[in-house]
């Protein structure tokens, strides 16, 4: 019981300065998330997530599938308009902000690219596009309104339509985080 509760909870720390609503977006996720990640899937699974999509996506406006794929203490700010696709990853200690698209794009031969990987400790303004099968190294920043189409080095700043290389942060020791327990 203990380790669901802390899967459950995993963000909800990190989000003590943001809103009630990313809080409970979250947790809603990772409760829509958990059979994935356990052994056995109840009865319940599929009704929850399908009320999952209703609560969280139709009602609050924050589109992140049940299925993404998101390392522990993601923050939410203000999170409204925000749109991932099921297929990106995410890593841990990242930040997104409110009308955000992290998402696939078409090819010329109209077939869809994979969505965006986007590393640890990633901090994503408000307003941003990440399209297509681009990486986004940890300790990044995206600077608000950007659209990132390309690869951004570890501790890169993004800004700018398109994205530009600002600079490159020097690698600052990283804090040590505890892995929540699955």
């Amino acid at each position: 019981m203990d380790s669901y509760k802390s899967f459950l909870f995993q963000d909800w720390e990190i989000n003590r300065e943001t809103s009630l609503k990313s809080r409970l977006s979250l947790v809603l996720f990772r409760s829509a998330q958990y059979p994935k990640n356990s052994t056995s899937q109840g009865p319940f699974t599929k009704p929850f997530q399908a009320i999952y999509q209703i609560l969280v996506e139709w009602i609050l406006g924050i589109e992140i599938p049940w299925d993404t794929d998101i390392g522990h203490s993601l923050q939410l700010q203000h999170g409204h308009g925000l749109v991932i696709n099921h297929g990106a990853i995410i890593g841990h200690n990242c930040v997104l902000r409110h009308t955000t698209t992290i998402g696939n794009k078409k090819n010329a031969d109209g077939s869809f690219s994979a969505a965006p990987t986007i590393g640890n400790y990633v901090d994503i303004g408000c307003h941003v596009v990440i399209l297509g099968a681009v990486k986004i190294g940890d300790r990044a920043v995206i600077g608000a309104g950007s659209v990132v189409l390309k690869d951004v080095p570890p501790g890169g700043v993004m800004v700018g339509n398109p994205a530009r290389l600002l600079r490159v942060v020097e690698e600052v020791s990283q804090p040590s985080i505890s892995e929540p327990m699955s």
